[in-house]
């Protein structure tokens, strides 16, 4: 007897609509996997993160930053990083409905849930996908790193952690103060 396993394609994917509520989908390798909606820290990085980019993004007119978008990576793979930026020069790559190639920039955020993913699958899967730059920010440990695509493999750009201020490609000009990044403790 033969099992048959189909894998569902990007576009199929795509088909289902919006995620459920409290619900993140993807598509990895032809398989829907689930995680949860982030914790206060995570969300408080990205939208802290998303500030800082979009100043410094919409003053020098560099391109577009979106958060949390489903972008195909491939026939079977549909992530959504947390932040991406398209360059100017590749916005033709914006669909309707998902980002249609690879960003200039993915942006994690690390959650406890997903350091395995973030640091070992998704470091593999943008590098194979061509993502130019990635920046995992963790937010527990208060730390940010960035690297920068060399043939086929990562190589770190720089990173920093509690209140350093650090500057990564592709936007080596701009100053991020981690400081302004961390969720302030409860009082």
């Amino acid at each position: 007897m033969s099992l048959s396993t189909i894998k569902m394609t990007a576009s199929q994917f795509l088909e289902l609509g919006e995620d459920p509520v409290g619900i993140r989908l993807e598509l990895v390798d032809g398989e829907i996997e689930m995680s949860p909606s982030p914790e206060p820290k995570h969300a408080f990085v990205i939208t802290r993160l998303l500030q800082v980019l979009s100043n410094y993004i919409d003053e020098l007119e560099l391109g577009q930053l979106f958060p949390d978008v489903d972008t195909i990576f491939g026939e079977h793979d549909v992530r959504r990083p947390d932040i991406i930026f398209f360059s100017s020069e590749r916005l033709d790559l914006v669909g309707e409905r998902a980002m249609e190639g690879p960003p200039d920039l993915c942006v994690e955020v690390i959650s406890p849930s997903s350091v395995a993913t973030d640091r070992k699958r998704k470091f593999k899967q943008y590098a194979k996908g061509g993502v130019a730059h990635y920046w995992i920010v963790d937010p527990r440990e208060k730390t940010i790193e960035g690297y920068k695509l060399i043939g086929k493999k990562y190589e770190i750009t720089g990173s920093g952690k509690d209140q350093d201020i650090v500057r990564l490609p592709p936007f080596d000009q701009l100053d991020i103060s981690l400081a302004r990044l961390w969720l302030p403790p409860r009082r």
